[in-house]
């Protein structure tokens, strides 16, 4: 697999849907991650991150145009004890609350399927990040339908081991604009990561499609320490 660049992969697609980044910083340090949500409808572009105790939830910004709030509604990221928890939909809960019972990421997920928004049938992503005594892994999920068919659900879990700094991978919920949208294909994008949390959230930020952008969110956390910093962007403010 040949690693690719993340400014590439974003700007040559205007509408990749939601996606999930995860890796670890260029010098080490930091496990890295960041989510972000794209719109091509009012309700889909009518919302906001916030704060959320460890993790964010989306917000209507203008709640009068809220229209269905099951698929846009939801918290992308919530933290339990040292696993933070990253997805597109509320499939984050089930995670974290099967998890706590002591189910694996992979068992949580056998419970839910793609999201039932035919004719798209809209991939569910998910990913989990791992830090314990200064070690790092991290894993990500893709439950989808067969090549469009909803009588079937394909699952396929990635997992990585000791990531190696200035690497990531990117996972995302559509290959490209079109009707219906075409679901993301293969595993996650190899994907180079470079600078600070700032350099880095403005890079993904600076390459979204300024049409269809919605919000960001990026967290660096301490592999050491598990301290955390978070940038959060909305188009909406």
């Amino acid at each position: 697999m040949e690693k690719l660049s993340l400014v590439q992969e974003l700007s040559s697609n205007t509408y990749p849907g939601r996606g999930i980044v995860i890796g670890k910083s260029a010098d080490g340090k930091y496990a890295v991650t960041a989510y972000f949500i794209m719109g091509r409808s009012t309700n889909s572009r009518n919302r906001v991150f916030v704060e959320e105790g460890e993790g964010i939830r989306t917000q209507a910004y203008d709640p009068a145009k809220l229209e269905d709030p099951s698929l846009v509604i939801y918290a992308p990221v919530r933290v339990l004890g040292n696993k933070t928890i990253v997805t597109n939909g509320d499939q984050t809960d089930t995670i974290y609350e099967m998890m706590d019972k002591q189910q694996t990421f992979e068992q949580s997920l056998r419970t839910r399927t793609y999201e039932p928004d035919g004719p798209n049938y809209t991939p569910r992503i998910s990913g989990i990040m791992h830090l314990e005594n200064g070690s790092y892994n991290y894993a990500m999920s893709i439950l989808k339908s067969n090549n469009g068919n909803p009588d079937a659900c394909n699952r396929y879990t990635f997992a990585y081991e000791n990531p190696v700094a200035g690497e990531g991978h990117f996972i995302h919920t559509y290959m490209g604009d079109g009707n219906p949208l075409p679901s993301f294909e293969g595993e996650p994008t190899w994907v180079g990561i470079e600078g600070d949390i700032d350099e880095f959230t403005q890079m993904i930020w600076n390459n979204l499609n300024e049409e269809n952008k919605v919000s960001l969110f990026v967290r660096y956390i301490d592999i050491k320490s598990g301290k955390y910093e978070t940038r959060i962007i909305n188009k909406n403010v």
